[in-house]
Order: structure tokens, then C-alpha cells, then sequence
């Protein structure tokens, strides 16, 4: 239970920070280099809090929780290893469309994470 709480927000930073990717290049391509100091090492923050998202989820699928957590996890945080390569090297026909699914993803995880019920015996 302590394991999915700590999932469970985990999760909700990391949706948070997911969203607030396309803002800060926005930001950057309104023509601020503010954006990009903002962008990057959020981005590689994200590929940390995937990892860690990972390893709640596997360890709560191994305390009875549901296995599709961490095969969730692991797809985005693999997404979000090819998003960082993808954007230094500056491929953004992949790397926009890579950061949208990534951004689904991420939410929808952490909507789902937070309605799974707890049953207790």
C-alpha cells in the first residue's frame, strides 16, 4: 500500500513534468533561450523520474500489484531515452511526434495508477 502511494505521486510529477515540455519549447521557439535552459534538463530529469517510476512499479507488481504497471513504465521511460538522443540530435520529425506520445502516455499512466483500488482481505 505505502508502495502505491509513493507510486501513485511519483507518477503525478512525472505527468506534471511531461507537460510542461511543450510548453517550455514553445517558449524557446517564441524566440526566448530561456525555453531551452528549461527544456533540457527537464527532459533529463524525466528519463530519472522514469526510472524510478519503473522501479515502483516493479516493485509494487511484485507485492501484489498489477504487472502492467511496470511494463508501462518501462515503455516510457525507453520513449523518453529515445526522446533525449532524438532531440540532441536535432531529429524533431521524430522528437515532436515521440514528446506527444510520450505526454499521453505519462497522463494516462498516472490516471491510471491513481484509480487502481487497493483490495484488502
Amino acid at each position: 500500500m505505502k508502495v502505491l502511494n509513493v507510486l501513485r505521486a511519483t507518477a503525478g510529477v512525472h505527468a506534471l513534468a511531461i507537460c510542461l515540455q511543450p510548453v517550455f519549447a514553445g517558449v524557446y521557439l517564441d524566440g526566448s533561450p530561456a525555453g531551452m535552459r528549461m527544456h533540457e534538463p527537464i527532459g533529463l530529469a524525466l528519463a530519472f523520474l522514469g526510472l524510478t517510476q519503473l522501479l515502483l512499479a516493479t516493485i509494487w507488481w511484485r507485492t501484489g500489484g498489477r504487472w502492467t504497471a511496470p511494463a508501462a513504465s518501462l515503455l516510457i521511460m525507453a520513449g523518453e531515452v529515445v526522446q533525449i538522443a532524438m532531440g540532441y540530435s536535432r531529429q524533431l520529425a521524430i522528437h515532436v511526434p515521440l514528446g506527444i506520445a510520450l505526454v499521453a502516455a505519462a497522463v494516462a499512466f498516472a490516471f491510471w495508477v491513481n484509480k487502481r483500488q487497493v483490495v484488502t482481505a
